[in-house]
């Protein structure tokens, strides 16, 4: 209920309050670590107060948590797609673990470059689980063959019989080889599947889980469409690699432990917009003063 994509009222809709059931895990289990993951649209929803509203339910959580939230940008963390998502990680804060949002190390002026969607789908004819093609009309077939690698409805002219009017990006939306794909999104009607290029088709499920950085041996079930929601609803593997990773030293008890009681008492008198750029710069390693136990 938080999308940007279509309009949604946040957590006033049927979906809006399911994170309250991750909230009675977190009471019940006491991790010392969780991660949460949500649409880009969480930022704004609501007027800014969802968010806050979340932080604050799993901050208040006793023996209490810091979190911590970032948006995301995959493509700068490897995964071949650009899909921006709202990840919360909180701390138990009797650790006194100081977690920081690791850095992106992919793109343009950084240790790597972009993987694209033609790497992603090299080969991907030879693996036989979840690879069908769907049935595809003729008149598709003609609008795609009018777009563009990376291109979408709008390369189509107005005056062409085969104009198709879309209010979204995604209409038709084909990948390019040589970039990260739009992001892949559960849903498939009105032209939104996601389509290949050069064939003149939509994406086939493993083709869709390749761009999500799924192996090849992880095997889906369900119906087609169920399967293509489980993959547009599902976090990148590879994306999350690095925040695992930097949450491995907690679990190792190989860490210098903070007063995170006074970092959260500072990051709670702080809006939104603040707490997402204090993440960004502790991610670059600018000097901020924490005071040690």
């Amino acid at each position: 209920d938080f999308s940007m994509i279509w309009k949604r009222p946040g957590l006033e809709g049927t979906r809006g309050n399911l994170y309250t059931y991750f909230l009675e895990f977190v009471k019940q289990k006491q991790p010392k670590a969780f991660i949460a993951e949500n649409v880009k649209g969480l930022l704004s929803a609501n007027k800014y107060q969802a968010i806050q509203r979340i932080i604050s339910d799993f901050e208040s959580i006793s023996p209490g948590y810091l979190v911590k939230p970032k948006l995301y940008k995959f493509a700068d963390y490897g995964v071949p797609q650009f899909r921006e998502r709202v990840i919360l990680v909180g701390i138990r804060m009797d650790t006194g673990f100081n977690f920081i949002h690791p850095q992106p190390e992919y793109g343009l002026g950084r240790k790597y470059p972009y993987k694209t969607a033609g790497e992603a789908l090299k080969n991907v004819e030879k693996v036989p689980d979840n690879n069908e093609h769907q049935k595809i009309q003729p008149r598709t077939i003609e609008i795609l063959k009018r777009i563009k690698a990376g291109g979408n409805f709008r390369d189509i002219p107005k005056d062409s019989p085969y104009y198709v009017k879309g209010m979204i990006s995604h209409v038709y939306r084909r990948i390019h080889p040589d970039k990260p794909a739009a992001t892949i999104i559960a849903g498939g009607g009105g032209g939104t599947w996601g389509y290949h290029y050069p064939e003149p088709r939509s994406l086939t499920n493993r083709e869709r889980a390749r761009l999500q950085t799924f192996p090849d041996d992880f095997i889906f079930a369900g119906s087609f469409t169920e399967i293509r929601r489980q993959i547009g609803n599902a976090v990148p593997p590879d994306g999350i690699v690095s925040i695992v990773e930097s949450l491995i030293p907690l679990f190792k008890d190989d860490y210098q432990k903070i007063d995170l009681y006074s970092l959260s008492k500072h990051l709670q008198g702080m809006s939104i917009k603040d707490r997402l750029k204090f993440a960004e710069l502790e991610s670059d390693e600018q000097p901020i003063q924490l005071s040690l136990l």
